[in-house]
């Protein structure tokens, strides 16, 4: 256990669900009886986090993570099985946990210090680096109640940090908060990790999971269906939520089959025999991978503008060949194609394509026409197929395209029609290649040179 942080053996959490209140009161007044039904958010976790180890640890709402978490820092008791925790924690759970909304933000300093071990002449010789990676200015002396939430998070966040944990845990708190304080609390989280930091992450973020995280496990309805490689587990994540409800049992147990590939110094549950098969050919799957097309993966939340004049139909993606697929390889191109019917005559008539995350942030984009040259004009009833051919330079995700078809209307360029989330792609993983990160691949390629240095008598 000395080289261990966290240990859970064949940990199960039983809530219990009454139809009524009263229902409880009866069970406590006439034992012998259960009027509940039980509800089991953990079964039989197994896991052990070595020291030092950043786990991402992924799954869908409900699946679990949250209450694996407030096990692990001793808010609730699991029902069954044992957990040993080496070291200090610190962790950034649910948002509002351990802050009293009635104090400032300074009491709540010192508040939660003292519940996370601090004495109170630390949290004052830290209050200066707390106040200042908050940077919420006037407001650290008015009531929290009075924050917003991306104020409230940054206050939690500077007090987690400031106690020198030996473990810390986030559980998707960071995602409130605005882009450059995101910034800066994943600098102080790869920081934590070069002091030796063992790092809890839980977060629907493919790019900041394989980006911050040496392994993660996946958690879906309370079980631990794998435990390897960011990448893999985002792969396989993604492959669960996209699924249709009737084959997502199958994919489980297609996941749960081929968990024990496991590397990077993550706890083996497989033969050494067995080891070997999976690494030669699990691994050479997915570096021979071939674009594929999955009916089932399409976006949920697709926003269509109303139209003035005009309707884009039919996204998607297609190879150079012209066989659709939205499951790619990197360092490929593909063809992205709309087809637009015009209801009225338009004029200045511009096509546009954008690439966006998850998180909808705007990767890039393009136009089929500049702004001073456009289309002079598409007369009513015609029709016309759009193409985009595009390089993919983007790391292992899953991301977005938007449509849109621009004209001029009383003298000004509006949308004439536009699709929000028309179409989603895969990018696929490659487990030979785990060297870069971010969403982007700039394809480098390093070098390291060797100089003789000669020394001067």
């Amino acid at each position: 256990m000395s080289e261990i942080a966290i240990s859970l053996k064949n940990v199960s959490k039983c809530f219990k669900r009454y139809a009524r209140p009263v229902d409880r009161l009866k069970e406590l007044l006439l034992p012998g009886k259960s009027r509940a039904d039980e509800f089991w958010a953990l079964r039989d976790i197994n896991l052990e986090v070595p020291k030092g180890q950043a786990l991402g640890i992924v799954g869908r709402n409900g699946s679990g993570k949250s209450t694996l978490l407030q096990i692990i820092v001793k808010t609730i008791t699991p029902t069954t099985g044992e957990i040993r925790v080496n070291g200090r924690i610190s962790a950034l759970l649910e948002l509002g946990s351990g802050f009293n909304p009635e104090f400032t933000g300074r009491q709540n300093v010192f508040f939660n210090g003292r519940l996370l071990g601090l004495e109170r002449k630390d949290i004052e010789a830290k209050f200066d680096e707390i106040a200042g990676f908050a940077d919420i200015s006037d407001f650290m002396e008015q009531p929290v109640k009075t924050y917003s939430s991306g104020m409230f998070v940054r206050l939690a966040f500077a007090v987690a940090i400031s106690v020198e944990p030996d473990i810390f845990i986030v559980d998707e708190a960071l995602a409130v908060g605005d882009e450059a304080f995101q910034r800066k609390c994943f600098g102080r989280i790869q920081a934590l990790q070069e002091r030796g930091v063992t790092i809890l992450f839980v977060s629907h973020s493919a790019p900041s999971v394989i980006g911050l995280c040496s392994s993660a496990v996946l958690i879906d309805k309370g079980e631990n269906l794998l435990v390897s490689t960011p990448k893999k587990v985002i792969s396989n994540y993604q492959k669960l939520i996209y699924a249709p409800v009737d084959e997502a049992e199958k994919i489980r147990e297609k996941i749960r089959n081929g968990r024990h590939f496991i590397k990077n110094d993550i706890v083996l549950e497989a033969s050494q025999e067995e080891l070997e098969y999976l690494n030669s050919s699990q691994t050479k799957a997915v570096d021979d991978f071939h674009e594929t097309y999955d009916p089932n993966f399409i976006p949920k939340s697709t926003l269509s503008y109303v139209s003035c004049g005009a309707l884009i139909e039919k996204p998607y993606v297609t190879t150079i060949e012209g066989r659709r697929v939205n499951v790619i390889k990197r360092r490929k191109e593909y063809i992205y194609t709309y087809s637009v019917k015009f209801l009225k005559k338009i004029h200045g008539v511009r096509f546009g394509m954008v690439i966006k995350t998850i998180e909808g942030f705007e990767l890039g984009g393009a136009a089929s026409h500049s702004i001073d040259n456009p289309i002079e004009y598409i007369d009513q009833g015609k029709e016309l197929q759009v193409k985009f051919r595009f390089y993919c330079s983007l790391q292992p995700g899953v991301y977005f395209l938007n449509a849109g078809i621009l004209g001029r209307l009383n003298h000004s360029e509006v949308f004439i029609h536009r699709l929000v989330d028309a179409a989603m792609f895969r990018v696929q993983p490659e487990e030979s290649d785990t060297s870069r990160s971010g969403y982007v691949d700039f394809c480098v390629e390093s070098q390291i040179l060797s100089f003789n240095c000669v020394m001067e008598e």
